[in-house]
């Protein structure tokens, strides 16, 4: 009798702290690249900054979307390297590229902490693909394009609530003015929208804390 009453009132308490969270937002900060016609293939060649913050929703332990806000520095110069260009033309620019994008999120192991039958993993490595836009401003004119934003990384859970994780990511742009107006086809051969256009990166390191409580109301004992 006594054993049942000290399950009745401790369950509940021990099933709630393991219920998993809806949600965790937070900032990303990391140094930023470029690959254009005024970089090589290294698109750290001259390194920025890229910074923002993200919120998102977990579905389960595999899954997640993600909407993600950043502000990333980029620059090139194409005395860097040895590409020659129509009459040996020289270009540079300097831009800030601001992006809007929703991410779908796939963890490869089960990611979280308690839950100890679902054999969960404090850390997993994770894909990303989706789908936003940028705001682009390079040497005072502006320009928008949609983005498609590829990134592959890893996340380590260091406290129930806490996130850590370390990504990169590779981000289509369907524009060739990331690097201004003077690098538009440079080459003065016209090709396909989806080929003849920049692209911008990003090494980051993101801090995420959770929140929003998935009660699991069929594991409660009323």
């Amino acid at each position: 009798m006594i054993t049942f009453a000290l399950t009745t009132i401790v369950s509940p308490s021990e099933v709630k702290a393991e219920d998993p969270y809806m949600w965790d937002a937070g900032a990303v900060l990391g140094m930023s690249g470029y690959l254009g016609d005024a970089g090589g293939s290294n698109p750290f060649r001259r390194p920025g900054v890229m910074f923002g913050g993200l919120a998102r929703y977990n579905f389960n332990e595999r899954w997640a979307m993600r909407g993600q806000m950043s502000v990333s520095t980029l620059s090139g110069n194409t005395a860097d390297f040895d590409n020659v260009y129509p009459d040996n033309a020289e270009y540079s620019f300097r831009s800030t590229v601001g992006e809007f994008s929703v991410r779908g999120e796939c963890n490869f192991l089960p990611y979280g902490m308690g839950e100890a039958y679902k054999s969960l993993s404090r850390w997993s490595p994770f894909v990303s693909v989706g789908v936003g836009v940028s705001m682009i401003n390079c040497d005072g004119a502006s320009s928008f394009s949609p983005v498609i934003p590829l990134s592959a990384g890893v996340k380590y859970k260091m406290t129930r609530r806490l996130n850590l994780s370390v990504e990169f990511s590779m981000t289509k742009t369907f524009s060739d003015k990331i690097d201004g107006e003077s690098l538009d086809d440079p080459y003065g051969i016209k090709s396909s929208f989806i080929k003849n256009t920049d692209w911008y990166s990003a090494l980051s390191v993101s801090l995420s804390y959770e929140f929003g409580q998935r009660c699991s109301v069929c594991n409660r004992i009323n």
